[in-house]
């Protein structure tokens, strides 16, 4: 690999945009549930969640909190854990696309759940990154 591909892999400024960068939808969700508060709650409620008011709030709290923890690297596989589970539930929970046959949603959802999967996978490498730098400050 080339010296300054590795020096720029190795920066810890590119490594924070990084967790950032991986953390944004799920914190960017956690701050559109919070800013607007009954959207967030009407969300929860069309997908059967209740008490809504209830998951809006634990969602806020695992998507902000498991994010920050990624992000300052700070019990990294609490944070990422915590998300993994979170993102995991979403897909039997709302992106159910085997049981849905109206089109296009159940494709909409397939590739939605797919990227979920995806996300976890990230979520479980940024973990172990973590623990084998020794780079997560407890």
């Amino acid at each position: 690999m080339s010296d300054r591909i590795n020096d720029v892999l190795r920066a810890p400024a590119v490594a924070f945009v990084a967790r950032v960068l991986l953390t944004f939808p799920v914190w960017g969700s956690g701050l559109s549930k919070l800013i607007d508060f009954p959207g967030g709650v009407a969300e929860m409620a069309q997908f059967g969640l209740e008490p809504a008011v209830v998951f809006n709030i634990a969602t806020i709290i695992v998507q902000l909190g498991g994010s920050l923890l990624v992000i300052v690297t700070r019990a990294t596989w609490l944070g990422a854990g915590a998300l993994v589970v979170f993102t995991a539930l979403t897909i039997p929970l709302v992106h159910h696309f085997w049981s849905m046959t109206e089109e296009p949603f159940r494709t909409i959802a397939f590739h939605t759940a797919t990227e979920h999967v995806g996300m976890i996978g990230a979520l479980i490498v940024v973990s172990i990154l973590a623990a084998w730098t020794g780079g997560d400050r407890r």
